[in-house]
């Protein structure tokens, strides 16, 4: 102020606050995702202390096998896929002398392909559906494997299937805590969680592990009554096929009737198809839903959705969260209403993109790169199936212990059959048994699985889950110390 002494006096701050668990989302507090729960958080403060050197435990590795992340165990990404991503991410290397040497001619033209269908690059905003030509390729892809049509309007990419899951959720059900989803038990916990923020009843039905995880339609029907006779609207069904965690691969007749089974009550279909490149048993071979609809004669009237990614398969780009969903006969208002909700957050990653249609587009027999890409991919599928195999045969060895061989997928889910004193030592210890038991195999072994209580199980059942994704050079060690591992549990708690 004139002749004063200094700037003026401001008024103190109200105290200090910040928020408390009372005060967020409850939503938020209930909802529980098991892949990055407990058992993870406990691995990453193990690798901590190994890297500080003060872990004092009996391993010299944690073993991830709680999350289907392939390339975070050490495999290669496909060679031709990220030549094309490189010069999308700098497309100046195109011009630079020598770029012949470096990259492959196919992996050079497909970039220029992209580059000229996207001349603004990667670094802008798409579509909020996506880039028309990738949407292209998918709509490709589709009509290729299924041998009928698909159209680049009705498809959408997104970052990863998850994100389109909570698309469709979100355009599904209407809050207010009266709608329900059905869901396989044990399922994915993305569903679980996501409903759990929706305020959404998980309308479980359980999977028949003694028939090989198979989906009896009964059950489904029981559900479905129960629901409405407790006044909850069922609004769709979730299949994912192939199974996560169980490994099971649908026969094509259970697939028929569980169209009849939504198309009977008006339920839309979400099928989770992203493991479909995942195929041990040639007995099971994958059907797309939208394959065995539209092959149904004479044809139901279904609200189909199908969600594929980058992520699984032999690719196993799971951090460049990319993805699709394709749509059937969803009402064109919908539609437009689904193409809004996705355009609040503008446009899923451009590199995510990229790979979904490097993933449907691979090269083709004569194409420079077709012989490199083909060995990669035959060798990393021969390897899981190998894999897959050697697990589940060790845990079949194990006391109390029994697995399905999975059909497809990445994933064993044994049973674990477990003595009274360790149920009761885990009630004493506040743990779910399962997780006492995983939480025991860490800290023995360093192995990461995840509890089967966290995919939900058959009650009085107890599961983990393992992803068969280590190494191949390290499997038979993986086996070894579950062995090691499982003998000395059960003879501590016998």
């Amino acid at each position: 102020p004139p002749g004063g002494g200094g700037p003026p006096q401001k008024k103190p701050y109200p105290p200090s606050h910040v928020l408390t668990l009372g005060e967020i989302n409850p939503n938020v507090l209930s909802a529980q995702y098991a892949v990055r729960g407990e058992l993870v958080q406990r691995a990453a403060a193990i690798k901590e202390e190994m890297a500080a050197g003060s872990a004092n435990v009996p391993f010299k590795k944690v073993l991830e096998c709680n999350i289907g992340n392939p390339q975070a165990v050490g495999q290669s990404p496909i060679g031709f896929n990220r030549q094309v991503l490189s010069l999308m991410v700098c497309p100046a290397l195109l011009d630079q002398p020598g770029v012949d040497a470096l990259f492959a001619p196919d992996a050079i033209a497909r970039a220029k392909e992209y580059l000229a269908a996207i001349p603004s690059g990667v670094g802008a905003y798409s579509d909020s559906q996506g880039f028309r030509i990738v949407r292209e390729q998918v709509a490709d892809f589709i009509s290729s494997r299924d041998g009928l049509p698909a159209s680049p309007e009705d498809i959408f990419l997104t970052d990863g299937a998850s994100k389109g899951v909570g698309f469709l959720l979100s355009l599904i059900l209407r809050g207010g805590g009266s709608d329900g989803l059905l869901v396989p038990i044990p399922q994915y916990p993305l569903y679980s969680a996501t409903l759990a923020l929706q305020e959404t009843h998980m309308l479980g039905y359980e999977l028949d592990e003694a028939a090989g995880w198979s989906l009896p339609i009964s059950l489904l029907e029981a559900e479905l009554e129960d629901a409405q006779a407790k006044g909850v609207a069922t609004r769709a069904l979730v299949v994912i096929n192939p199974g996560n965690p169980t490994g099971n691969s649908l026969p094509y007749d259970n697939m028929v009737e569980c169209i009849d089974f939504c198309a009977k009550h008006g339920l839309v279909l979400m099928a989770d198809e992203v493991y479909q490149e995942n195929i041990w048993d040639g007995g099971r071979p994958f059907h797309s839903f939208k394959k065995v609809l539209m092959e149904m004669s004479p044809r139901p009237n279904l609200q189909l959705v199908s969600f594929h990614s980058t992520s699984k398969g032999f690719l196993g780009e799971c951090g460049l969260r990319g993805g699709y969903f394709e749509i059937v006969g969803f009402d064109p208002e919908v539609k437009a209403q689904l193409l809004k909700l996705i355009s609040i957050g503008l446009c899923s990653n451009t590199l995510g993109q990229i790979a979904t249609g490097l993933m449907v587009q691979p090269p083709r027999p004569g194409d420079a790169s077709y012989e490199i890409y083909s060995g990669e991919r035959d060798a990393i599928l021969a390897s899981m199936k190998r894999r897959a195999t050697m697990l589940v045969d060790g845990l079949n060895a194990l006391e109390g212990v029994t697995c399905n061989q999975p059909q497809g997928a990445m994933y064993a889910f044994p049973s674990i059959t477990l003595p009274p004193k360790a149920i009761a030592a885990a009630k004493d210890a506040g743990k779910v048994p399962d997780t006492f038991y995983a939480l025991a195999l860490l800290e023995a072994t360093g192995i990461v699985v995840v509890p089967g209580s966290g995919f939900g199980q058959k009650e009085g059942t107890w599961h983990f889950r393992t992803t068969f994704l280590p190494p191949e050079s390290e499997m038979t060690d993986v086996v070894d110390r579950m062995t090691a591992f499982h003998a000395d549990f059960m003879g501590k708690y016998a």
